[in-house]
C-alpha cells in the first residue's frame, strides 16, 4: 500500500479493501476476518488528530450557538474551501438519521471539512455505514463517532408499529427492531425511549460489527457516543 509520511494513504487503503473484498468472496468469512484484523492496524493520515473529549466539546459548544442563534458559521470561507480541497481531516464522524430536519453541520454550527457525516434513515449501522466510518477513523483520523438520533424518528415509529412496509423500507425498520427489546421507560414517552434505545443499540453494533473500530477503541484512538436531537428546541443531548 502507498504511504504518506509513514502512514497508509487513502488510495492504498481503498485498494487494499477492494482486494480483501475479492478475497472474502473467494475464500469465505474466515479469510476476511483475518485481513480485517490486519487492516485495523492502519494508521490515520491526520498529523494532528483532535481528541474525542475535545471533539465532543466543539460539537456541544456549536450546538449551544445554534440554539441561541449565535452561530459563527466557521470554516465556510473560500480560503477554507480551497484548503480542504487538498486534504480532509474531520475532527468527528456522525452517524445520523437521514431526516431533513437534522443536518449535522448546521445543528453543530460546523463548516467544510469539520465533520464526516454518514446519514441513513434511523441512523442504522448498516454495512455501508460501518465501512464509511471505518474510513473516517482508520484513514482520516477522526477519534470520535457520534450516533445521532432524534425525537419522533419516523423509522423508529414504524419499527414500533411492526407492520408490513413497501419496497426496501422494511430493511431499515428490521435493523431497528432488535433495539426495541432494550427499551427502558425513562422519559415517560415510549417513542422517545425507543429512539434512545435505538441510538444505544446502533452504537453497540458499531463496536461489535467492526474489528477496525474495535481495535481503535481498544487502543484509545476512538470513542463512540450516542446523542439525541430535540426537533422542537434544536438541543443535542448526550445519551449515556
Amino acid at each position: 500500500m502507498s504511504q504518506i509520511n509513514g502512514f497508509v494513504g487513502r488510495r492504498g487503503f481503498l485498494k487494499f479493501a477492494g482486494v480483501m473484498g475479492i478475497g472474502a468472496a473467494a475464500f469465505g468469512h474466515r479469510f476476511w476476518d483475518t485481513q480485517q484484523a490486519a487492516a485495523a492496524d492502519v494508521h490515520p493520515v491526520n498529523p494532528n488528530p483532535v481528541s474525542a473529549s475535545e471533539a465532543i466539546r466543539r460539537l456541544l459548544n456549536g450546538n449551544e450557538r445554534f440554539i441561541n442563534q449565535q452561530r459563527k458559521y466557521p470554516d465556510q470561507s473560500l480560503e477554507r474551501l480551497r484548503l480542504v480541497a487538498k486534504a480532509q481531516y474531520p475532527f468527528a464522524a456522525i452517524l445520523g438519521c437521514a431526516d431533513s430536519r437534522v443536518p449535522a453541520e448546521i445543528v453543530f454550527d460546523q463548516g467544510l471539512g469539520d465533520l464526516f457525516v454518514v446519514r441513513v434513515a434511523g441512523n442504522v449501522a448498516s454495512d455501508m455505514a460501518i465501512g464509511s466510518l471505518e474510513y473516517s477513523t482508520a484513514v482520516l483520523g477522526s477519534q470520535l463517532i457520534v450516533v445521532l438520533g432524534h425525537k419522533r424518528c419516523g423509522a423508529v415509529t414504524e419499527a414500533i408499529k411492526n407492520e408490513p412496509l413497501p419496497g426496501r423500507i422494511g430493511f431499515v425498520v428490521e435493523s431497528i427492531k432488535p433495539a426495541l427489546a432494550n427499551v427502558k421507560l425513562t422519559t415517560g414517552n415510549t417513542s422517545d425511549d425507543a429512539v434512545i434505545a435505538n441510538v444505544k443499540y446502533q452504537a453497540k453494533q458499531l463496536q461489535e460489527s467492526s474489528i477496525i473500530l474495535a481495535k481503535l477503541l481498544s487502543v484509545g484512538k476512538l470513542k463512540i457516543v450516542g446523542a439525541c436531537y430535540d426537533l422542537d428546541t434544536g438541543k443535542v443531548n448526550i445519551v449515556n
